[in-house]
């Protein structure tokens, strides 16, 4: 299946302040629960992402949130458990989730299919007071009951396009682009 790029979303400044004004929300919706509270980033990138976040908080609050990293793959219900080339990458979670208020963080929101595994994963690591979803980009087409309590930006899309994040630590660039699949 050939793609091509159709148009950028989101630039690095675009992205960055994005970021900044996702971690002002989080504090106004959270500040008498911050020290109680711990960013959990849906690999890959949304990991990225919540570093971001933390550090934006740290300098906007001078306070430090723990940060983990989830992988979802066998959380996943699209995942085939036959297949021979399932790539699980390990997950951090370095902290007690059990009565804390979970902030997740993904690039895209799509489905809401990724959420709700991340949501499984983090339940097997404890009971958490909260958890909240926070998504760089939200492009619409759910197929479960999930939003995202803080957007970086709405982004509408047909089915047959799909957003690609790159970011500075893993690509050298900060960029969210639209793609499309090619007519066959």
């Amino acid at each position: 299946m050939k793609m091509h790029e159709k148009a950028q979303v989101m630039n690095a400044e675009e992205i960055r302040r994005a970021l900044v004004r996702i971690a002002h929300e989080i504090l106004e919706r959270n500040h008498k629960n911050i020290g109680n509270m711990v960013l959990v980033g849906i690999k890959s990138r949304g990991d990225t992402l919540a570093y971001r976040i933390a550090k934006n908080l740290e300098l906007i609050e001078n306070v430090s949130i723990p940060v983990g990293a989830i992988d979802v793959t066998l959380y996943r219900d699209d995942i085939n458990l036959h297949e021979s080339r399932i790539q699980v990458s390990s997950t951090e979670i370095p902290f007690e989730v059990t009565g804390k208020r979970v902030i997740l963080v993904d690039e895209v929101l799509y489905t809401g299919r990724t959420t709700r595994a991340a949501m499984d994963a983090i339940m097997d690591f404890g009971r958490p007071a909260a958890i909240q979803l926070a998504a760089l980009v939200d492009r619409g087409h759910r197929e479960l009951p999930i939003s995202a309590d803080y957007i970086g930006k709405n982004v509408p899309t047909s089915r047959k396009e799909f957003i690609r994040v790159q970011l500075v630590e893993e690509h050298g660039i900060d960029s969210a682009m639209i793609y499309e699949r090619d007519q066959e």
